[in-house]
């Protein structure tokens, strides 16, 4: 695998082990928990600066069986590059029903049931989830209607199953994992959620939005990753300008997201063993250098860092 300069200074700097695809550590192989970051990019817009991170998603791996959390744009095709069939999927977890991390929620299982899924697959996330399920078939229920007898498929639509979350706890559990939820502050967006995954190997926390968050400390207690949105506070009136709604936009985002230094008091508090910076904002700025991404969290929080990229592997 070629790992280029600034990639490398990212891994090594931080004291974190982390790969990017296609390079398969000894843990692809062993059955260990794998978590793969999809897409790191936060928020819902597209630029050309933005061409190498897709929007929030990520996949963690338990024995082999993929647990998606979050749909946002490009997860499917990534999954692909990640080397994850897509008839494996089984579970998908949403954090908030914001685009940049539902939009291709259905498109996801859709693809994968054309590309041979006979198996069924949980999604679990706030309401209106099992609405949003609905009406996605209902989207397509002409070429659902055509598919099934013209290419001998099952139905997908008794295939896909909506688990609506709307209070922290116990979401899921299986002898293989324990997946906990949190309910976590992303104004106008409610519920929010937080998950933890505990397997037997790994404790893994992903933040979904979130502003800075008790609830989220405590769901991150001693876990070993913690992957946590960032907002670099600096650059964000730089965003607004460029994409427009000017003070209303920067509004929403310092009453909903985190900032670095935030970020890293987070991490500190919950005595987490790393610490991965992912969800981006902005994250389509290329003047944003590692360091200064890492730089208000080391105000507060002395573990490891990394800044999420694209197909690594944690």
């Amino acid at each position: 695998m070629h790992l280029n300069r600034r990639d490398f200074v990212s891994a090594a700097g931080s004291g974190a082990v982390v790969w990017l695809w296609p390079h398969r550590s000894k843990s692809a192989e062993d059955g260990r928990t794998r978590l793969i970051l999809l897409g790191t990019k936060g928020g819902p817009s597209r630029t050309p600066t933005a061409i190498d991170r897709h929007l929030a998603s990520q996949v963690i791996l338990i024995k082999g069986v993929p647990h998606v959390i979050d749909c946002g744009l490009g997860v499917t095709d990534q999954l692909v590059r990640a080397g994850v069939p897509l008839r494996a999927l089984r579970h998908i977890f949403i954090t908030h029903q914001h685009s940049d991390h539902n939009l291709e929620y259905g498109n996801l299982f859709y693809t994968a049931w054309a590309t041979g899924l006979t198996t069924a697959v949980d999604s679990w996330g706030p309401p209106p989830l099992a609405a949003i399920t609905r009406a996605f078939f209902l989207q397509n229920a002409f070429d659902i209607d055509l598919r099934i007898p013209d290419e001998g498929r099952p139905d997908p639509r008794p295939l896909l199953r909506p688990h609506e979350i709307s209070a922290a706890g116990v979401v899921m559990q299986t002898p293989d994992v324990k997946v906990t939820a949190a309910l976590v502050p992303h104004p106008p967006v409610t519920p929010a959620l937080a998950f933890r995954f505990d397997t037997a190997d790994r404790s893994i926390v992903i933040s979904g939005d979130t502003a800075y968050s008790e609830a989220l400390i405590e769901l991150a207690k001693g876990a070993d990753v913690l992957v946590h949105e960032t907002m670099f506070l600096p650059a964000i009136e730089r965003l607004a300008q460029r994409i427009g709604n000017g003070a209303r936009l920067l509004e929403h985002l310092k009453a909903a997201h985190t900032s670095t230094e935030e970020v890293g008091r987070v991490a500190a508090a919950a005595g987490v063993k790393l610490l991965v910076m992912s969800h981006l904002v902005p994250g389509d700025d290329p003047t944003i250098t590692d360091e200064q991404w890492t730089a208000g969290a080391r105000q507060n929080f002395t573990g490891r860092i990394v800044v999420g990229r694209d197909l690594m592997e944690i």
